[in-house]
Protein backbone atom coordinates (compact mmCIF):
# COMPACT_ATOMS: atom_id res chain seq x y z
CA UNK A 1 0.00 0.00 0.00
CA UNK A 2 1.52 3.34 -1.19
CA UNK A 3 1.44 6.67 1.61
CA UNK A 4 -1.52 8.20 -0.23
CA UNK A 5 -3.88 5.68 0.25
CA UNK A 6 -3.04 4.73 3.66
CA UNK A 7 -3.52 8.60 4.56
CA UNK A 8 -6.53 8.68 2.23
CA UNK A 9 -8.16 5.11 4.36
CA UNK A 10 -6.31 5.72 7.74
CA UNK A 11 -8.44 9.86 7.49
CA UNK A 12 -12.00 8.16 6.17
CA UNK A 13 -11.39 5.96 9.24
CA UNK A 14 -11.09 8.15 11.61
CA UNK A 15 -13.99 10.37 10.41
CA UNK A 16 -16.06 7.38 10.07
CA UNK A 17 -15.64 6.20 13.77
CA UNK A 18 -16.40 9.44 15.11
CA UNK A 19 -19.35 10.49 12.89
CA UNK A 20 -21.00 6.92 13.83
CA UNK A 21 -20.07 7.42 17.81
CA UNK A 22 -21.43 10.88 17.16
CA UNK A 23 -24.17 9.54 15.99
CA UNK A 24 -24.81 6.54 19.21
CA UNK A 25 -24.36 9.43 21.40
CA UNK A 26 -27.29 11.39 20.26
CA UNK A 27 -29.47 8.43 20.09
CA UNK A 28 -27.67 7.65 23.79
CA UNK A 29 -28.90 11.41 24.48
CA UNK A 30 -32.73 11.29 23.34
CA UNK A 31 -33.10 7.24 24.13
CA UNK A 32 -35.50 8.38 27.07
CA UNK A 33 -37.62 10.26 24.36
CA UNK A 34 -37.57 8.11 21.33
CA UNK A 35 -38.22 4.13 21.32
CA UNK A 36 -36.30 4.11 18.01
CA UNK A 37 -32.77 5.85 19.97
CA UNK A 38 -33.42 3.56 22.59
CA UNK A 39 -33.62 0.85 20.68
CA UNK A 40 -30.46 1.52 18.70
CA UNK A 41 -28.42 1.86 21.26
CA UNK A 42 -29.67 -1.55 22.76
CA UNK A 43 -29.35 -3.49 19.05
CA UNK A 44 -25.78 -1.53 19.43
CA UNK A 45 -25.20 -2.33 23.31
CA UNK A 46 -23.34 -5.96 21.91
CA UNK A 47 -20.90 -4.72 19.04
CA UNK A 48 -19.81 -1.69 21.39
CA UNK A 49 -16.70 -3.90 22.75
CA UNK A 50 -15.52 -5.30 19.94
CA UNK A 51 -16.13 -1.43 17.80
CA UNK A 52 -14.05 0.06 20.93
CA UNK A 53 -11.61 -2.49 20.75
CA UNK A 54 -11.07 -1.77 16.47
CA UNK A 55 -10.41 1.66 16.88
CA UNK A 56 -7.31 1.49 19.46
CA UNK A 57 -6.20 -1.43 17.12
CA UNK A 58 -6.13 -0.08 13.49
CA UNK A 59 -4.99 3.90 15.40
CA UNK A 60 -1.48 1.51 16.94
CA UNK A 61 -1.20 -0.58 13.35
CA UNK A 62 -1.92 2.76 11.57
CA UNK A 63 0.60 4.42 13.70
CA UNK A 64 3.38 1.79 13.48
CA UNK A 65 2.63 2.00 10.01
CA UNK A 66 3.28 5.86 9.48
CA UNK A 67 6.60 5.77 11.70
CA UNK A 68 7.93 2.40 10.07
CA UNK A 69 7.00 2.29 6.32
CA UNK A 70 6.63 5.98 5.69
CA UNK A 71 8.92 7.07 7.49
CA UNK A 72 7.19 9.99 9.95
CA UNK A 73 8.91 9.98 12.84
CA UNK A 74 7.11 10.68 15.90
CA UNK A 75 7.04 14.07 17.99
CA UNK A 76 7.20 13.51 21.81
CA UNK A 77 3.55 14.48 21.81
CA UNK A 78 2.86 11.83 19.10
CA UNK A 79 4.86 9.63 21.60
CA UNK A 80 2.57 10.72 24.86
CA UNK A 81 -0.93 9.59 22.29
CA UNK A 82 0.27 6.38 22.11
CA UNK A 83 1.03 5.73 25.14
CA UNK A 84 -2.44 5.91 25.95
CA UNK A 85 -3.51 4.67 22.29
CA UNK A 86 -1.72 1.25 22.68
CA UNK A 87 -2.77 0.01 25.74
CA UNK A 88 -6.35 0.82 25.60
CA UNK A 89 -5.83 -1.68 22.07
CA UNK A 90 -4.56 -4.36 24.99
CA UNK A 91 -6.98 -3.83 27.41
CA UNK A 92 -10.20 -3.95 25.50
CA UNK A 93 -8.75 -7.25 23.82
CA UNK A 94 -8.76 -8.51 27.28
CA UNK A 95 -12.02 -7.81 27.79
CA UNK A 96 -13.38 -8.89 24.59
CA UNK A 97 -11.82 -12.08 25.18
CA UNK A 98 -13.47 -13.09 28.50
CA UNK A 99 -16.26 -15.50 28.98
CA UNK A 100 -18.37 -12.52 30.86
CA UNK A 101 -17.94 -9.40 28.22
CA UNK A 102 -21.00 -7.51 29.84
CA UNK A 103 -19.10 -7.86 33.17
CA UNK A 104 -15.62 -7.53 31.57
CA UNK A 105 -16.52 -4.49 30.27
CA UNK A 106 -18.12 -2.84 33.23
CA UNK A 107 -14.62 -3.76 34.67
CA UNK A 108 -12.31 -2.27 32.11
CA UNK A 109 -14.38 1.16 31.13
CA UNK A 110 -13.42 3.05 33.91
CA UNK A 111 -9.74 2.48 33.00
CA UNK A 112 -10.18 2.39 28.89
CA UNK A 113 -12.34 5.67 29.40
CA UNK A 114 -9.70 7.32 31.82
CA UNK A 115 -7.08 6.27 28.78
CA UNK A 116 -8.72 7.69 26.20
CA UNK A 117 -9.56 11.02 27.67
CA UNK A 118 -5.69 12.11 28.78
CA UNK A 119 -4.80 11.15 24.61
CA UNK A 120 -8.00 12.57 23.69
CA UNK A 121 -6.72 16.05 25.24
CA UNK A 122 -2.74 15.68 24.56
CA UNK A 123 -4.25 14.99 20.51
CA UNK A 124 -6.23 18.13 21.22
CA UNK A 125 -3.44 20.14 22.14
CA UNK A 126 -1.41 18.44 19.37
CA UNK A 127 -4.13 19.32 16.48
CA UNK A 128 -4.33 22.92 17.97
CA UNK A 129 -0.40 23.14 18.18
CA UNK A 130 -0.70 22.27 14.44
CA UNK A 131 -2.52 25.03 13.49
CA UNK A 132 -1.06 27.82 15.95
CA UNK A 133 2.86 27.22 15.66
CA UNK A 134 3.95 29.87 17.82
CA UNK A 135 2.04 27.57 21.19
CA UNK A 136 5.29 25.22 21.17
CA UNK A 137 6.87 25.62 23.96
CA UNK A 138 10.14 23.57 24.73
CA UNK A 139 8.15 20.16 24.63
CA UNK A 140 9.28 19.17 21.73
CA UNK A 141 12.61 18.47 19.91
CA UNK A 142 14.42 20.38 17.86
CA UNK A 143 15.02 17.45 15.30
CA UNK A 144 11.27 16.64 15.24
CA UNK A 145 8.98 18.91 16.45
CA UNK A 146 5.34 19.02 17.24
CA UNK A 147 4.23 21.50 14.83
CA UNK A 148 5.26 19.24 11.44
CA UNK A 149 2.46 18.07 9.77
CA UNK A 150 2.83 15.22 7.92
CA UNK A 151 0.10 15.32 5.86
CA UNK A 152 -3.45 17.11 5.68
CA UNK A 153 -6.63 14.96 4.17
CA UNK A 154 -9.85 16.96 3.37
CA UNK A 155 -7.73 20.36 4.05
CA UNK A 156 -8.25 19.30 7.83
CA UNK A 157 -7.70 15.49 8.82
CA UNK A 158 -4.00 15.14 10.16
CA UNK A 159 -2.04 12.43 11.97
CA UNK A 160 -3.18 14.20 15.74
CA UNK A 161 -6.52 15.08 14.65
CA UNK A 162 -7.00 10.85 13.69
CA UNK A 163 -5.73 10.31 16.94
CA UNK A 164 -8.29 12.69 18.77
CA UNK A 165 -11.08 10.85 16.37
CA UNK A 166 -10.01 7.75 17.96
CA UNK A 167 -10.28 8.46 21.62
CA UNK A 168 -13.16 10.15 21.58
CA UNK A 169 -14.62 7.28 19.37
CA UNK A 170 -13.82 5.03 22.39
CA UNK A 171 -15.66 7.00 25.54
CA UNK A 172 -18.12 7.33 23.13
CA UNK A 173 -18.83 3.60 22.46
CA UNK A 174 -18.11 2.74 26.12
CA UNK A 175 -19.96 5.33 27.68
CA UNK A 176 -23.16 5.45 25.56
CA UNK A 177 -23.43 1.49 25.78
CA UNK A 178 -22.12 1.05 29.97
CA UNK A 179 -24.29 -0.91 32.01
CA UNK A 180 -25.36 -0.71 35.42
CA UNK A 181 -23.72 -2.99 38.14
CA UNK A 182 -27.35 -4.80 38.93
CA UNK A 183 -27.86 -5.46 35.24
CA UNK A 184 -24.07 -6.77 35.47
CA UNK A 185 -25.59 -9.13 38.22
CA UNK A 186 -28.55 -9.82 36.58
CA UNK A 187 -26.74 -10.94 33.51
CA UNK A 188 -24.17 -12.61 35.28
CA UNK A 189 -26.82 -14.65 37.10
CA UNK A 190 -28.95 -15.84 33.86
CA UNK A 191 -25.51 -16.76 32.20
CA UNK A 192 -24.43 -18.91 35.08
CA UNK A 193 -28.30 -20.76 34.69
CA UNK A 194 -27.49 -21.61 31.15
Amino acid sequence: MNTDTMQLLSALLALFAVGGSLVLLVARLTSQRFAASRNFVEAFRPVALPLAFMVPAFAMFGSLWFSEAANYNPCKLCWYQRACMYPLAVILLVALVRKNKVAARQEVTPYAVSLAAVGAVISLYHYLLEWNPTWESNVCAIDVPCTTIWFRRFGFVSLPLMALCGFVSVVILLCTTYTKKSEVKETAQHMEKL
